[in-house]
């Protein structure tokens, strides 16, 4: 790939749904990346898709930190990340401001497989905007922007992540067909592991 697209992995969230830290929960036995944590599992395919991949945590997640660093993603710490997830991708953009484009994946989203990542980066590198996965029409996950949207990501704030930029700039949205549900599977509570 030629442009310098670099993976933002989402993983300061609080997970007060799931009952306690999801992103270290193992996954159940039966699922592609059996007792591997779920934030290492969706790292680690971030990562074998664009190997420079940086993830956002929240204060004092040295534990998970450390899992995420081990697999090689580089990681950066999001004072506020209290404030949700549009103040956390601010931050992971900020922190990879040099980048032609990225790629923003949740770390709740384990079955997300690297195939389709590359899809997406690929789509970015070829110059669309924004671009996402659709799975039997549904949108999904990692959404992907080009440089252009630097300032307005950096600017991001609050919890709406990037729904409202995505929103206003409606008409810059490619969409790639992917046959990977796990663009759409999100882990928020424990009984989502084994559906």
């Amino acid at each position: 790939m030629a442009a310098n697209i670099r993976g933002i992995l989402l993983a300061a969230g609080s997970a007060k749904r799931f009952g306690s830290n999801k992103l270290l929960h193992a996954l159940p036995p039966g699922t592609p990346d059996a007792g591997v944590p779920v934030g290492l599992a969706a790292a680690r395919h971030l990562i074998g898709a664009l190997p420079d991949s940086i993830a956002v945590l929240r204060p004092r997640a040295q534990k998970l930190g450390k899992l995420l660093r081990d697999a090689g993603c580089n990681t950066v710490v999001c004072k506020n990340a209290g404030e949700g997830m549009g103040t956390s991708l601010a931050a992971g953009v900020r922190a990879a401001a040099d980048a032609h484009g990225w790629v923003v994946a949740l770390a709740d989203m384990p079955f997300l497989r690297p195939e389709t990542i590359r899809v997406i980066a690929k789509a970015l590198s070829e110059g669309a905007a924004i671009v996402a996965p659709a799975y039997r029409g549904e949108r999904g996950h990692p959404v992907g922007f080009a440089r252009r949207f630097l300032d307005e990501l950096s600017a991001l704030h609050g919890d709406q992540g990037a729904k409202e930029l995505l929103a206003r700039h409606s008409d810059w949205v490619t969409l790639h067909n992917v046959d990977d549900p796990g663009v759409l599977r999100d882990i928020d509570r424990l009984s989502d592991l084994t559906r």
